[in-house]
């Protein structure tokens, strides 16, 4: 059987694979609603401390920081900055 110590090291295996910080261009065309879920979907999977995902653990602050700053540039190419902050507002009033 697999371990989570295990599965911690095959992530950090393929993580460290020469290449692999290099950029890419994603050329990628999606709806307004797809990039208001797709930000939703990384904020949320950023806030939750999931203790379950291995490779979660195995990102740094930086990792971190990068995924959000892609969820806010999307946001900010379809024009959504406003409405997210709106959505993110009201879905605190009703918590």
């Amino acid at each position: 059987m697999i371990t989570k110590n295990d599965v911690a090291k095959v992530f950090d295996t393929i993580l460290s694979i020469p290449g692999m910080n290099e950029p890419v261009k994603i050329d990628l065309k999606i709806s307004r609603k797809n990039v208001l879920l797709l930000s939703h979907l990384i904020e949320q999977g950023l806030a939750v401390e999931n203790e379950d995902s291995s490779l979660m653990e195995s990102m740094s602050e930086e990792e971190f920081a990068n995924l959000k700053k892609i969820a806010e540039e999307c946001l900010q190419k379809a024009g959504l900055v406003e409405l997210n902050q709106k959505l993110q507002t009201l879905n605190q009033a009703c918590k």
